[in-house]
């Protein structure tokens, strides 16, 4: 799939893998709208990378959803890639019974819903364009979860089933799936526990947002990034290495 002269979509893109896409997408001639649901995060982005273009949205909420998309079909006729980026990572004890389920319902809001109500929203402008493709971030953790963030590890290995799928019902069409799934990121979602140039597992967001454009470029549909590798070939025997 080509890399250059796309309109590209990226959901969460005001900072970490979004925007080290959305930064490397304009480098390549694209045009990139990324949306998120904080204000000044998404205008600091402009000011840094000034071709962006910005829409404040919180694909967690329905409305918001179905409003975004139409105004993005409207304004960006030729958008022809979507990348569903977005996501949240909380850790939740269910040993405390029912108080972490709000944090929950939100994880599977952001992580799950929203990628399965934007990617139905969207297929059909995608299926009118002679090459598109979604790209659903997921995760390491999607094959060998980590028990205290269950939700987060849940709605990942969702995403993988969800890709597979799509990718099953689209082969006839022009809209190809694609599922990259990192490692740990140095990003806000891992917080400050690790820096990449501390542990050769942790990838930068720079370092992600290429591997998701040599997918794009080489037509690999299914690629886990470093660390994520290993987490898909061994999840049995590392599931109980890291939950011990």
């Amino acid at each position: 799939m080509k890399t250059s002269g796309n309109t590209i979509l990226i959901t969460g893109g005001g900072s970490g893998i979004g925007l080290a896409l959305a930064e490397s997408m304009l480098d390549r001639g694209n045009t990139v709208i990324i949306c998120g649901r904080r204000r000044d995060r998404l205008q600091a982005a402009k000011k840094r990378l000034s071709g962006l273009n910005i829409r404040v949205c919180d694909i967690s909420l329905p409305r918001s959803r179905r409003a975004f998309t139409a105004w993005v079909t409207s304004e960006f006729k030729d958008l022809n890639i979507l990348v569903n980026n977005a996501g949240i990572q909380r850790p939740i004890e269910f040993l405390k019974g029912h108080h972490h389920l709000p944090d929950a319902d939100q994880e599977v809001a952001t992580n799950l819903t929203a990628p399965i109500h934007l990617s139905a929203l969207l297929i059909p402008h995608l299926r009118r364009k002679k090459e598109s493709a979604i790209v659903n971030i997921s995760s390491g953790l999607a094959f060998t979860p980590l028990a205290a963030v269950p939700v987060y590890c849940a709605t990942k290995a969702a995403i993988h089933s969800l890709s597979l799928c799509l990718r099953h019902q689209l082969q006839k069409t022009s809209v190809r799936v694609f599922e990259v799934a990192p490692p740990m990121v140095a990003t806000e979602l891992s917080g400050s526990r690790h820096r990449p140039d501390e542990d050769e597992d942790i990838m930068t967001s720079r370092a992600v947002a290429a591997g998701i454009l040599d997918a794009l470029k080489r037509n690999k549909y299914e690629v886990a990034l470093g660390a994520a590798a290993h987490l898909r070939a061994q999840r049995e025997s590392l599931f109980a290495a890291i939950n011990q």
